[in-house]
């Protein structure tokens, strides 16, 4: 085979190994788990539980993806997370009806989401110095607003969005919160195809000075990108709040770096100018199925002994094997930069 088809082959290849490879380790790895673990790992009630657990990460990852691939970063998506949580269970204690409070927790996540987009475009000043900054700025704020204690909230629909399905609504097989996150999925997916913001968005990723000299107007992208991705964060937070049933500041601490490992696990570059939907979904399910497993696994005598727990990984185990995953997602993604170029 010789000509363009010969030359377009080896990026055809990247590209179908970039959208299999995360679906396949996310296989292998579910069921490495399932032959180490108990018998309920492989459940119909654990796999609802990982959806459910999923649907957090797995929605902010969505924003997360778009700014990703705009070649940014924001580091303020757990804070956020944090804050519209607060928000909501203020305004709910207030008397505000669900879907305004709901609502309302978004348009605050966007609101931070702006205010990071506007620092980065127009005082020019590097992401992720931007967004360690709203980090503590965003925490600080929700914990002030909460008075630096959980808010309660009176219950309604909105605690539903993640609760385990009753008997009678098995057939749904998840909760609504599990759908919208498919729905969201499918409409990013399409922007990213087939809308000129999507193309857009790749190409200040791909070269910020050829996208310029296109005429794509930088800036604005970059702005919609940061407003985007945090309201996806919000409504993360509507998620996690459907999960707790209250407002809390201190929540979702780190979960920003999940987020942005779920993108890279599924063939996002942190350099920008590329990414995957589906991708990052999957990364996300990987996370969440990595976390289930070392939860439940079953440990043979020494190292239960050495551990000091007969099933599962303590937490500390948890939290070194998931910052060493975020490690190998990072190195992979920089071998895959310096392969392309």
């Amino acid at each position: 085979m010789t000509g363009p088809a010969s030359a377009a082959w080896p990026a055809r290849r990247r590209q179908l190994i970039d959208l299999l490879g995360p679906a396949l380790a996310l296989v292998a790895v579910y069921a490495i788990f399932a032959a180490v673990t108990a018998p309920s790992f492989a459940s119909l009630y654990n796999l609802e539980t990982i959806l459910r657990q999923t649907a957090i990460v797995g929605v902010a990852a969505l924003g997360m993806t778009m700014i990703i691939i705009a070649g940014g970063i924001d580091l303020s998506a757990g804070s956020v997370v944090a804050f519209a949580t607060v928000v909501i269970a203020s305004l709910l204690a207030a008397g505000v009806p669900p879907l305004l409070a709901g609502l309302a927790g978004v348009a605050a996540g966007a609101l931070c989401g702006l205010v990071n987009g506007l620092l980065v475009t127009r005082l020019k000043i590097v992401p992720f110095i931007v967004t360690l900054g709203t980090l503590l700025v965003v925490r600080g704020v929700a914990k002030g607003l909460a008075h630096e204690q959980k808010v309660d909230a009176p219950l309604s629909w909105l605690n539903d969005l993640l609760a385990q399905l009753p008997a009678g609504r098995r057939w749904l097989l998840a909760p609504a919160g599990v759908w919208l996150m498919i729905a969201l999925a499918l409409a990013v997916f399409a922007i990213l195809r087939y809308r000129r913001l999507g193309r857009h968005i790749f190409a200040v990723g791909s070269n910020e000075t050829t996208a310029r000299l296109c005429g794509v107007p930088v800036n604005r992208v970059k702005l919609k990108v940061y407003t985007i991705g945090a309201a996806f964060a919000g409504l993360a937070g509507l998620m996690q709040f459907s999960r707790l049933t209250v407002g809390d500041p201190t929540v979702a601490a780190g979960l920003e770096l999940d987020i942005i490992a779920a993108v890279v696990i599924g063939g996002g570059s942190l350099a920008g100018g590329r990414g995957s939907i589906l991708g990052s979904i999957v990364g996300a399910l990987i996370m969440t199925v990595i976390r289930s497993g070392c939860s439940q696994m079953v440990l043979p005598g020494w190292l239960a002994a050495a551990l000091g727990s007969e099933t599962g990984l303590p937490n500390w185990v948890q939290e070194i094997i998931t910052g060493s995953i975020i490690v190998l997602a990072v190195a992979l993604d920089r071998l895959r930069h310096r392969r392309d170029n």
